[in-house]
């Protein structure tokens, strides 16, 4: 399956894919223009970090409603009615003057970063709802590929249209970008419900309440789910490293009077690797589930280990080198491991299962961060003796997961490998089996 042939052929993930592909466009103008407003008016980095906090913690926060919603109702309804909220919300910003306004800022985004705690797993439980076993593997790809790209390009020409026309300009077409991705989800067309299981009643049914324990009774019966769940996390442990590259960016490699080149040539090389990881290594190793299992323990040293080398590199463009290798493993851990709970976890349970997820790797990711703040400014840490310590942290989930695959061999795991044939997993059930 190409890429052309699944965009050519799939109408419904066409439309879908499109609708994301505008949509992160916006994003990244608006998180360029959103940076340069509270910069501008507060001349504080400390509000800067802030806002980073802000547009992390509050996915960790709705997680678990989050889930059961989206396990509850009509999934393309709520990616639109989210997609319309932020849309509308971003407008807000347009008001902002004053430094006593700033407070708006962060209101707005903490909100609009929630309303994504909803969307994102609904389109991620919806990917093999509109895909077949054998698209699966492409669609999480080329996804993960355009995410990269759209940061490339959205940063880069967001931060020229900031510059040239203004921050209202970007968040004007931030704005636009949400409705036009609400347009292309209505257009598609396909049994949006979420398969359902039996429901009990009473309050606690009616609260949610019931429907996040039986999420939880579901990852606690099924070790292997649980253990995939944890992969993103392991990724969010070291999650500094993104407050790291623009730290490099500034003290490190600068370029000419400002940081902002070699901030961009940093994130440039982010972008590029994270969009060739999956791309690449889908041809080579296909949509098998033992070869994704595998691949991702490599995933995470291959992480370490350019971190660690970015930390005695010489040069930015050597330090670009390593980044943009580091990237290449951090995609396969995100790619490959959304792929595996795709193929596993029922279309009843994938709504909490995912929130749950995202809801735990922005956690933890927005830890690091703080952490890694605190010791470049509180504790005198160098950025190379950060690099080399976030590219060792990035090793020890690499040896967790070599322990728990393992494991898996050991008691007889057996893996049903998707093809065209294969019926949905609420069919088969578990595809392992102990």
């Amino acid at each position: 399956m190409t890429y052309t042939a699944l965009l050519r052929h799939n109408r419904n993930f066409r439309l879908l894919y499109i609708g994301q592909t505008i949509s992160q466009l916006g994003d990244w103008f608006n998180a360029v223009a959103v940076f340069a407003l509270l910069l501008d008016l507060t001349g504080s980095a400390t509000a800067v970090a802030w806002m980073m906090i802000v547009q992390f913690l509050p996915v960790a926060i709705v997680g678990p409603l989050a889930g059961v919603v989206v396990d509850r109702v009509d999934r393309r309804r709520l990616m639109i009615i989210t997609d319309l909220l932020r849309g509308a919300l971003v407008l807000a910003l347009l008001v902002i003057r004053r430094p006593d306004q700033v407070w708006i800022a962060y209101v707005v985004m903490a909100i609009i970063v929630g309303a994504q705690g909803f969307f994102e797993p609904a389109r991620t439980a919806t990917i093999p709802n509109v895909t077949s076993a054998d698209e699966l593997m492409p669609a999480n790809a080329l996804s993960s590929a355009t995410w990269s790209a759209m940061l490339a390009i959205g940063a880069s020409i967001g931060g020229m249209v900031t510059a040239i026309a203004g921050r209202n300009v970007a968040f004007t077409v931030n704005a636009l970008s949400f409705f036009a991705s609400a347009w292309f989800i209505a257009r598609t067309r396909y049994d949006s419900t979420p398969a359902t299981g039996p429901r009990p009643t009473g309050f606690l049914a009616l609260s949610g309440i019931t429907d996040l324990v039986d999420g939880m009774r579901y990852v606690r019966r099924h070790a292997h789910v649980a253990a995939l769940m944890m992969v993103k996390a392991g990724w969010g442990l070291a999650g500094g490293v993104l407050l790291l590259l623009t730290v490099f960016g500034d003290r490190v490699f600068p370029v000419g009077a400002g940081s902002a080149g070699g901030i961009g040539v940093l994130y440039g090389a982010r972008g590029v690797g994270a969009g060739l990881g999956p791309i690449l290594l889908r041809w080579i190793i296909g949509q098998d589930p033992v070869r994704l299992r595998r691949a991702i323990a490599g995933a995470f040293f291959m992480v370490g280990i350019f971190y660690i080398a970015l930390a005695g590199a010489p040069s930015l463009w050597i330090g670009a080198l390593c980044v943009l290798l580091a990237h290449f493993g951090g995609a396969i851990l995100w790619v490959f491991s959304t792929v595996l709970l795709q193929l596993e976890v029922p279309d009843r349970f994938r709504g909490r299962v995912f929130a749950a997820e995202l809801a735990l790797v922005t956690l933890l990711s927005s830890a690091s961060s703080y952490w890694t703040g605190y010791m470049l400014d509180r504790a005198g840490w160098s950025p190379r003796r950060l690099a080399f310590a976030l590219g060792l942290m990035f090793c020890v989930p690499g040896v967790l997961w070599l322990i728990v695959v393992a494991k898996w061999q050991e008691v007889g795991v057996r893996t049903v490998t998707p093809d065209a044939a294969t019926p949905p997993a609420d069919a088969v059930g578990s595809k392992y089996e102990v």
